[in-house]
């Protein structure tokens, strides 16, 4: 089993910056890519962002291109997303999830992930 635990939502004004951190722990290794989605109120779950656990590959939604980056550290266990230029349109509870098997590109494109956290709550004030 492989526990995801999120952290760094918080309140903050558009145009801001935050950084949120998925710390896994349990059997990591098993896990072969990371990805954050979110769920806004009233809506349905939709990817954010992903990253391959080597690192080496992400894959990112339209809404987020250019303003968002995702990235990861091994030694950490730790995947990171960082936030730029967020809008009211970016408030949600983001979550953090892994794939045993697939890519960034699999996640990207509607993949079953395996395990998920909890979540954190962003709010993006106007």
């Amino acid at each position: 089993q492989v526990q995801l635990v999120e952290s760094g939502g918080g309140l903050v004004q558009a145009g801001d910056s935050l950084r949120l951190s998925c710390a896994a722990s349990g059997r990591w290794f098993v896990s072969s890519a990371m990805g954050w989605f979110r769920q806004a109120p009233g809506k349905e779950r939709e990817f954010v962002a992903a990253i391959n656990r080597s690192g080496t590959g992400t894959y990112y939604a339209d809404s987020v291109k250019g303003r968002f980056t995702i990235s990861s550290d091994n030694a950490k266990n730790t995947a990171y997303l960082q936030m730029n230029s967020l809008k009211p349109e970016d408030t949600a509870v983001y979550y953090c999830a892994a794939s045993k098997y697939g890519s960034s590109q699999y996640i990207g494109t509607g993949g079953v992930m395996d395990y998920w956290g909890k979540g954190t709550l962003v709010t993006v004030s106007s």
